[in-house]
């Protein structure tokens, strides 16, 4: 029985008095859950089709409209693990944009007499910044179209869109809008999504890609629950993840996770692999945990393989954990441990980010065990919590 599954078989008491009634389910249910979320894609696929039309996706000439990727926090992230995989498919401008940074710096953002299509992610669909950036956007800049995707169907910003002919809704399924406090199998669903939309009009090339996700999630999860249990007990202070392209995505994703699942006692940082020479690298010592999401493509990897060899050459850290995409075991030496899913059919690196992520949640869990915390509730004095309260907005 491997680390998570041990978790798992606790009894429900158990679970409540230590904080893991929601957040191992929920690590655990992800590769089921992608499926469902494909299916309700398919549900809403000509209607989404339709919708992209009418916002100048249909125009066989003329620039395409800008497209902003819009969340706060891990919503964020999920924007940010889907831009290159929407620009390479769309075939235009696609900017993950916070809506943190929308709020207050809105009309910065935008080029006058371009157009806009907003894609906004959200877990709760209640976040104060999200809502007010979508609500401000309607009045002043009623010409953006919208497609709003939460795992919450009776959120704020589903009722927001009810009604509105330039706004497009979908909510995910209800198990995937997450009871803990860290986002988890929310953030992987509201990615697969994100990968469907950019596939909208070649849908039967990612039902294999999806297949081929669900599969290795199913293969990793054990293997990534082991490994995440065993580093853990370790004595690691902070961990840096690094990553490239929708990779780094990830990184950004998983240092969130420990650091929000250790109450910040984990220190963490995320850098993209080839940034982490400028600057980063000072930061990271003995006591510092490096995960590496390796690239599938050859041509990128070569580069993050001498960037970890030469980690491994100045001995900066103790371990170096790589995270690959296929099983087969790379024989260069730069890895203290290799962890991949049992598939020689490597995921597409921009397809990646919900297998990968695995890794970032389970180390995020197991170190905040380390650390005597809750999972479903690690922030003992209330620093944090499950949706951002108390934000006031200025008109």
């Amino acid at each position: 029985m491997d680390a998570l599954a041990q978790l798992l078989d606790l009894s429900r008491e158990q679970k409540i008095e230590r904080g893991l009634l929601y957040t191992p389910a929920e690590i655990a249910q992800q590769p089921t859950t992608w499926e469902s979320t494909f299916r309700i894609f398919q549900e809403h696929r000509t209607r989404l089709a339709e919708f992209l039309k009418d916002a100048g996706f249909g125009d066989s000439v003329g620039p395409k409209p800008t497209v902003f990727l819009i969340g706060a926090g891990t919503s964020d992230y999920v924007g940010r693990s889907l831009v290159h995989l929407l620009r390479r498919l769309w075939k235009c401008e696609v900017i993950a944009t916070p809506s943190t940074s929308l709020l207050t710096l809105g009309e910065e953002f935008l080029v006058p007499s371009q157009r806009y299509l907003w894609i906004s992610f959200s877990r709760s669909g209640e976040s104060p910044e999200g809502v007010s950036v979508l609500e401000r956007a309607f009045v002043h800049h009623a010409d953006i179209h919208h497609i709003v995707v939460s795992c919450n169907a009776e959120g704020r910003m589903m009722r927001w869109a009810a009604g509105k002919p330039q706004v497009f809704a979908v909510a995910l399924e209800d198990t995937v809008n997450d009871r803990g406090l860290a986002m988890t199998s929310s953030f992987s669903n509201m990615v697969v999504f994100g990968q469907c939309l950019a596939h909208i009009h070649d849908v039967a090339k990612y039902k294999p890609i999806l297949h081929r996700i669900v599969e290795a999630g199913r293969s990793f999860l054990p293997k990534a629950a082991d490994a995440a249990s065993a580093l853990a007990s370790e004595s690691y202070e902070r961990v840096c993840f690094v990553g490239s392209g929708a990779l780094e995505g990830v990184a950004v994703e998983s240092a969130l996770k420990v650091l929000e699942l250790t109450a910040g006692r984990i220190l963490t940082m995320s850098e993209s692999v080839m940034g982490l020479r400028h600057g980063p690298m000072a930061a990271l010592d003995k006591t510092t945990l490096l995960v590496a999401f390796l690239s599938s493509d050859a041509n990128v990897a070569r580069y993050e393989t001498d960037l970890l060899q030469e980690l491994m050459r100045k001995r900066l850290v103790e371990t170096q954990v790589v995270v690959g995409g296929c099983s087969e075991l790379p024989q260069n030496g730069f890895a203290t441990r290799y962890i991949s899913p049992d598939s020689r059919t490597a995921v597409p690196d921009d397809c990646r980010p919900p297998v990968d992520v695995l890794l970032g949640q389970l180390l995020g869990l197991f170190l905040s065990l380390r650390c005597n915390l809750m999972p479903d509730r690690p922030s003992p004095t209330g620093v944090i919590s499950r949706v951002v309260q108390n934000v006031k907005i200025y008109s």
